[in-house]
């Protein structure tokens, strides 16, 4: 077996594979073989393993790495139950991670403004439900919004920001008992500036990870959705894996009909997402037959597949599940612009690339 760009081709063997091999054709169907997915990996990197939780805390995931103006990346911690997770900071510099707040109110995305101010998702399962604002010098935290005219979002997840500093939101529920006040699932753009919080889309059956492309004018956002089944058919949903692509107009509202850009179909589907500074999308797919980043072109098309894999015997995690599954990913500062972290299950992960993080 040959690994390329994360991905395992099996090779056939024998002389007469070889052979066909050797002319460029599919040992199988006689066809042109087709060109291997370029490698984004940059020359003898493989995935280093930064952080793996040692609270005494249990279930859930890592999340929502973001990068710092200093370079260090914040990070989210969220377990289940009565624990209300921890915002981490990881410094490149040391190799040290530590504590930036030891309440994150169940925070999951999390990402800087211009300002070098940490805005964070917190969702539900006895978390704050809103998005906050943190001044990483002082820890003092801020509730921008937590409700949609008067009634408390389901559970902010993942968030972006665009040029104006104005911040997108998906706002689904995965876990927690807390009532549904909402009658969408949706996505919102808030504007700290003016405090104006706007329904970006209801479109969407179970919003996950989102970016604003580069130009402002493309939302991508993903659909997560396993189904569930009911006995009537207004609580029933049917499962959707998707990544939709929503046109902007200059107010950074949605203007015209969605497209779907990328399809899973009977695979697990994407959770957070990244962009590089040629607009390319970078997904942490969470399948457990092949747990990656999926690279895509703005136009959907599949550049390549970054493994994340862990062999569990070299990382020792007492943790039963094993599938190496991303949630989030983000690309680093300065130096580190192609540096790509990635949360996996309960751990901080990086890899150097030969493509840089837009910012």
């Amino acid at each position: 077996m040959r690994r390329i760009a994360g991905r395992p081709w099996l090779v056939a063997a024998g002389a007469v594979a070889f052979s066909l091999g050797a002319l460029g054709l599919d040992s199988l169907s006689g066809e042109p073989a087709p060109e291997p997915p370029e490698s984004f990996e940059a020359p003898g990197a493989t995935l280093e393993t930064l952080h793996l939780r040692g609270a005494p805390i249990k279930g859930g995931l890592t999340e929502g790495p973001a990068a710092a103006p200093d370079g260090s990346i914040y990070f989210s911690d969220i377990p289940q139950g009565p624990d209300r997770g921890m915002i981490l900071r990881f410094d490149p510099a040391t190799g040290k991670t530590s504590v930036f707040a030891d309440d994150s109110r169940k925070a999951n995305g999390l990402a800087f403004d211009s300002q070098g101010r940490l805005i964070s998702c917190e969702g539900a399962d006895g978390g704050g439900r809103a998005i906050a604002r943190w001044d990483i010098k002082t820890g003092q935290r801020t509730v921008l919004v937590d409700r949609h005219r008067g009634k408390r979002f389901n559970s902010p997840n993942d968030l972006c920001l665009d040029a104006a500093d104005r911040i997108y939101f998906t706002d689904p529920r995965y876990v927690g008992d807390e009532p549904l006040e909402l009658k969408h699932r949706a996505v919102y753009r808030f504007d700290p500036a003016s405090n104006e919080l706007v329904e970006v889309t209801h479109d969407v059956s179970m919003p996950n990870g989102i970016a604003v492309s580069l130009d402002g004018r493309t939302l991508y956002v993903a659909d997560t959705d396993q189904g569930q089944e009911a006995t009537d058919s207004a609580s029933a949903r049917p499962r959707v894996m998707r990544i939709y692509a929503f046109p902007l107009n200059e107010q950074g509202v949605v203007a015209g009909e969605r497209r779907i850009l990328f399809e899973f179909g009977n695979r697990m589907g994407c959770d957070g997402m990244t962009l590089d500074v040629d607009g390319n999308l970078y997904l942490a797919t969470r399948d457990p037959a092949w747990p990656s980043i999926l690279v895509l072109t703005p136009g959907g098309q599949e550049l390549t597949r970054i493994s994340t894999y862990i062999e569990r015997e070299r990382v020792k995690q007492s943790t039963a599940r094993a599938a190496s599954l991303p949630s989030n990913v983000e690309f680093g500062r300065g130096d580190d612009a192609n540096m790509l972290y990635i949360t996996i299950d309960t751990g901080l992960y990086r890899i150097r690339l030969t493509r840089r993080g837009y910012r």
